[in-house]
């Protein structure tokens, strides 16, 4: 997509953005989105900010995690993964369309392997992850930013202050790998 057809790039969008930021006075606003895992909105967040691109203000759309969030979903995709080797016919909850039958056995039964893939990842400390921020310039609006940070919650400090130290190219990440515990419910 070129910049000029992103509306993300455009004068009254990023006027329209700061005066909705104004508002609320914060650098950023909320975006609701049902794509969103419910009852997480302090390990990840959806939010738009004006910043710089190239030298030009732009519409940044950006999903912020907790690092351990990161690292719960990196290891969930593994054992997935792992899992799906070992049982072809399961079809994961996100490619099931209107197409999908049910087998409620054999989801069980991945479920159950998914859980001991986990535990087994876990133990032997197999995956660890670092803070990290993407950029997507090629986006339907603006720019895409994918970030995940080593702090306890998504609190508004904590986003003011990424937004604050990104837009001044004072953002440093922590390149440390860490694992995680998963607590037993």
């Amino acid at each position: 997509m070129l910049k000029q057809d992103n509306p993300g790039f455009l004068a009254e969008e990023i006027a329209n953005l700061k005066a909705l930021c104004a508002a609320e006075n914060k650098s950023f606003i909320v975006i609701d989105d049902e794509d969103l895992p419910m009852g997480n909105d302090k390990e990840m967040v959806h939010i738009q900010f004006v910043g710089h691109y190239k030298e030009k203000e732009v519409v940044y759309d950006a999903i912020l995690c907790t690092l351990q969030l990161h690292y719960s979903s990196t290891i969930y995709e593994e054992a997935e993964r792992e899992a799906i080797e070992q049982f072809p016919l399961y079809v994961p909850i996100e490619n099931r369309d209107e197409t999908y039958l049910a087998n409620e056995a054999l989801d069980d039964e991945v479920e159950m392997m998914i859980l001991e893939i986990i535990d087994e990842i876990e133990e032997n400390d197999d995956i660890k992850v670092s803070e990290y921020v993407e950029l997507d310039e090629d986006f339907d609006f603006g720019i895409s930013l994918e970030a995940a940070l080593y702090v306890a919650a998504l609190e508004e400090e904590v986003i003011e202050k990424f937004i604050s130290d990104f837009n001044s190219n004072s953002l440093k990440l922590d390149s440390s790998l860490y694992s995680f515990k998963t607590e037993e419910e």
